[in-house]
């Protein structure tokens, strides 16, 4: 239990900083929505939804658990839209189905998840090229390359994840697409590697099982392959954006203050106060110490 107390007190530390307390406000806020969501998705038995729930949770104190761990000073601009990226894609975007509901919300999260992760990977390049432990001294082309590729490693590793859930699980988080034309060799009877277009497309029937079949007004289903590079896309747009404004701070840090509320930096560890004032049996003992010393020459 004193864990989970030193715990606890430690947030309500990180929180009560006088510059973190808007950030306060919001995570205690945005908690609030969630558990309200996880009791509501207990009650009416979606366990999926509420398992979501928790793991936002969780994810919320990431930020706080990484600067913690790892003695780091998080912007409060960064911790804010880490906060509401999280609840904007899990509960937001999951349960209350904003990718359904609105087009591009999927484009405007993978956009800002491409700007935050080039964000992230800038800082940890930043952070070894000012240690004065390490010696890493990139130039300010490199610390942005690397912040790029960073993010964009990110990108792709999530689309492998969403790749894994939807053949294990049988989900759809590659989200299909209706297409009008397609264009592949499956098509070439002379199986002579030429693709054959098939265009203006507006139903296609699908036979499966025994008798039965599925019909798809509109178009052909593409199943998650533009999503995957549409979500690419904007993801190196998101980086690259960062990966520029970076270079340019480094290079001259001025006229790119904004981008300071993005990088994590170390932080200042505390200076011990020295303890002047010494214990009052201390200096019982040393006075008598003294009157001993002083009676003792008179023997």
């Amino acid at each position: 239990m004193s864990k989970w107390r030193n715990f606890y007190q430690k947030i309500k530390e990180h929180y009560q900083k006088e510059e973190r307390k808007g950030v306060a406000y919001l995570y205690a806020f945005l908690r609030f929505l969630v558990i309200l969501c996880l009791i509501r998705e207990i009650l009416l038995g979606n366990y999926h939804n509420a398992f979501l729930c928790i793991l936002t949770l969780f994810l919320f104190l990431l930020p706080f658990i990484i600067s913690d761990k790892f003695n780091l000073k998080i912007p409060p601009l960064l911790e804010t839209l880490l906060l509401l990226f999280i609840f904007s894609a899990e509960i937001l975007g999951e349960i209350q189905n904003f990718y359904g509901i609105f087009p591009h919300w999927d484009n405007i999260l993978h956009t800002l998840n491409g700007f935050l992760a080039a964000g992230i990977g800038f800082s940890l390049v930043y952070l070894l090229n000012e240690s004065e432990k390490i010696n890493l001294h990139l130039t300010p082309v490199f610390v942005a390359l690397v912040s790029f590729c960073f993010s964009m490693t990110v990108g792709v590793l999530w689309e492998f994840f969403e790749y894994g859930a939807d053949q294990i699980t049988n989900s759809d988080m590659q989200k299909d697409t209706l297409v009008q034309k397609i264009s592949s060799v499956e098509f070439d009877g002379a199986k002579s590697n030429v693709p054959v277009v098939i265009q203006d497309i507006n139903r296609t029937i699908i036979y499966y099982g025994e008798g039965k079949q599925e019909v798809i007004d509109g178009g052909y289903l593409d199943l998650g392959e533009i999503d995957t590079m549409q979500d690419l896309i904007v993801n190196f747009i998101g980086a690259a954006t960062f990966s520029t404004l970076g270079y340019f701070y480094i290079k001259t840090k001025k006229g790119y203050r904004l981008l300071e509320g993005f990088v994590v930096k170390k932080e200042r560890p505390k200076r011990r106060k020295k303890e002047i004032n010494q214990p009052k049996a201390s200096y019982f003992f040393f006075l008598l110490n003294s009157i001993i010393s002083w009676t003792s020459q008179f023997k």
